[in-house]
């Protein structure tokens, strides 16, 4: 199936290419989330009149993901779980929680943005973590987890 991108997907394109992806992924996942339309003559068309619209709607994303993410770069987040003795959580700190946290810190982030490069946190201490607000926005996190 041949898509036409109405924005930047990862590892896919940028705005308004035109590439071929398998059928099931084109149609339950990019066209309902609105991140391609089918590359016919006639969405191709209207793209091309809509080309500057969209890439300045693009462009005030990425400014937004930009201010955001600095005032979040380096920020340190704590979050307080019951722990055993050797350190070791009951349960584990799982991306919904690092994004309630961090809103409650004031910053704007959900739970899909949050990235923790070993999976949930099961362990006490300080651990690093990345939160991606846009595409080309990525921040560095640090994620403080104390015993209650």
């Amino acid at each position: 199936m041949q898509v036409i991108l109405m924005e930047k997907v990862i590892n896919l394109g940028q705005l308004g290419d035109v590439v071929k992806v398998k059928n099931g992924f084109g149609r339950n996942f990019l066209i309902p989330q609105g991140k391609a339309k089918r590359a016919t003559e006639s969405n191709i068309a209207d793209f091309a009149t809509r080309r500057a619209e969209l890439e300045a709607g693009e462009a005030a994303k990425l400014a937004d993901a930009q201010a955001r993410g600095a005032k979040l770069e380096g920020a340190t987040v704590g979050i307080v779980q019951k722990a055993g003795v050797d350190g070791k959580l009951f349960g584990s700190v799982t991306n919904a929680d690092i994004a309630t946290a961090l809103v409650a810190q004031g910053h704007q982030v959900e739970k899909g943005q949050v990235r923790t490069p070993t999976g949930h946190l099961k362990q006490i201490g300080e651990h690093a973590i990345t939160v991606a607000l846009h595409s080309d926005v990525v921040v560095n996190v640090t994620v403080s987890i104390s015993a209650e």
